[in-house]
């Protein structure tokens, strides 16, 4: 099954598409990757959902990526007397460390990492910033504000803090007990909720050992800003928009994610853009104008993967919505000034040899008339610096490794094919040629680019380009 696009389409699973024959449909529709957000999913289910997903795999033959979408610290109020109270702009209000229920002057919050983070002067946003609370004085053991908008406050609403940087890690108990299921089953990525700081990293990386892949979700204030640092300790990135945009000011939002997007195409790092991206259609037919070019957008800046939420998981038109996303990335791909956009936005090459043999292949297949470039990939590292240079050509990755097929399906430009581990170069290379032809990438006659590391099987050691023909009989032909 071979996509006539280059982004990648990530769909969450939920209610509404949590059935195997569900669950082909989407994929048929132009899903390449499936979400499973641990928020809602126990483990059984997580099991039974891996088991679905790789049920359709095993059907399609093709190798589908898995992303576990791990909770997050979820910071919240206690409860009221009368569940809800009203409130009125500059008036004072309390969040303590008293369990009592509260009323109009005070309220509980269980969370003393956030009781003892605040200072005079930051933000407390509740219920998605309906709610917002400046800080006048904070000891410790409660924090006085004042009420800057908004005027209602209900039990176990949510808070955010733009402006404070929380001194435990991102993992909660409930993300260590999900992250050890997880790494027993048969998933690809994990991705981190509300990262803060590299530091946040440590501890996942440190239990999943390499196991599987960690994706950071860019959604606070102090994750922007210590970004550099967050894509370096990654091995991917979300742009997260509905908790940034509840955390930083909307209108910063779209800079962001052109921000966060180049930098992770120039770390060579996969991306992903998420996030109400077809909103509507949770329980329309057809999304908003205004959503086809938010779409549109992220696929014109490069992203490497959009990603459905509710529209998948809990909508009334999941499979409309898959198709429809991936017709939108179609149509801008295939616009005239799409190669120029995506041209101009290159980084340059860094000072290796993978990159330097990446480029060569990018350049050359721009030069001669080939018809795809092969990379061959053990690790993943010669797939994803080749689609870092984002060539006109398509993309044929090959790996002997189904776990790197399966995770780099999130990549951009790359149609993944699992095959068998080769002992020689020209074994290699008459396997290229072979699958090219076989998966409908090139003809006999036809020129193709190979890439690949040799000695072969030692990762990172992308060192080698060769064109080869394809023979009449499918091999390399001198």
């Amino acid at each position: 099954m071979r996509r006539n696009r280059r982004v990648k389409i990530l769909a969450t699973l939920g209610p509404a598409s949590s059935e195997e024959r569900m669950i082909r449909s989407l994929h048929e529709a132009g899903a390449d990757v499936f979400r499973i957000n641990m928020s809602h999913t126990d483990h059984d289910l997580m099991r039974e959902l891996v088991r679905r997903i790789r049920s359709v795999e095993a059907e399609v033959g093709r190798p589908i990526g898995i992303l576990a979408d791990l909770q997050g610290p979820k910071l919240r109020v206690g409860t009221f007397t009368d569940t809800a109270v009203a409130l009125e702009a500059g008036q004072e209000f309390t969040l303590d460390d008293n369990p009592a229920p509260g009323d109009a002057t005070r309220v509980h919050l269980p969370h003393p990492e956030i009781l003892e983070a605040v200072k005079a002067g930051h933000r407390l946003l509740i219920d998605d910033g309906k709610l917002q609370l400046v800080a006048t004085e904070a000891d410790g053991k409660r924090v006085k504000c004042k009420v800057v908008a908004g005027n209602r406050i209900s039990n176990r609403k949510g808070v955010s803090l733009p402006d404070t940087t929380i001194g435990s890690g991102a993992l909660t108990e409930k993300d260590r007990r999900d992250l050890d299921a997880v790494l027993e089953s048969d998933v690809d990525w994990v991705a981190l909720s509300f990262i803060q700081r590299p530091e946040d990293l440590a501890e996942a990386r440190k239990v999943a050992r390499g196991r599987v892949g960690l994706m950071s979700k860019i959604e606070k204030p102090q994750a922007v800003e210590r970004l550099d640092e967050i894509i370096e300790l990654s091995d991917a990135l979300m742009v997260a928009r509905g908790d940034l945009g509840v955390e930083m000011p909307l209108e910063r939002v779209p800079g962001i994610q052109k921000r966060i997007t180049r930098a992770a195409r120039k770390a060579g790092k996969p991306v992903v853009v998420a996030t109400q991206m077809l909103e509507s259609m949770i329980t329309a037919p057809v999304p908003t104008r205004a959503e086809v070019s938010d779409v549109s957008i992220a696929v014109y800046e490069g992203a490497d993967a959009i990603m459905l939420s509710a529209e998948s998981a809990a909508g009334q038109y999941p499979i409309e919505a898959v198709s429809m996303m991936s017709r939108i990335a179609e149509a801008a791909e295939r616009d005239p000034v799409y190669p120029g956009i995506i041209t101009a936005q290159r980084p340059d090459p860094e000072p290796t040899g993978a990159d330097a043999v990446s480029l060569a292949a990018r350049q050359m297949s721009e030069t001669l008339r080939v018809a795809t470039i092969v990379t061959y990939t053990a690790t993943g590292t010669t797939g994803l610096r080749t689609a870092r240079e984002r060539p006109q050509l398509p993309i044929l990755a090959l790996s002997p490794v189904l776990a790197t097929a399966r995770r780099l399906a999130v990549c951009w430009g790359l149609h993944c094919v699992v095959t068998k581990d080769e002992e020689s170069i020209d074994a290699m290379i008459d396997t290229a040629c072979k699958i090219a032809a076989e998966e409908g990438f090139a003809r006999a006659g036809e020129r193709v680019i190979i890439t690949a590391g040799v000695p072969l099987k030692i990762p990172g050691s992308t060192n080698m380009l060769r064109i080869a023909h394809i023979g009449s009989d499918g091999l390399s032909a001198v």
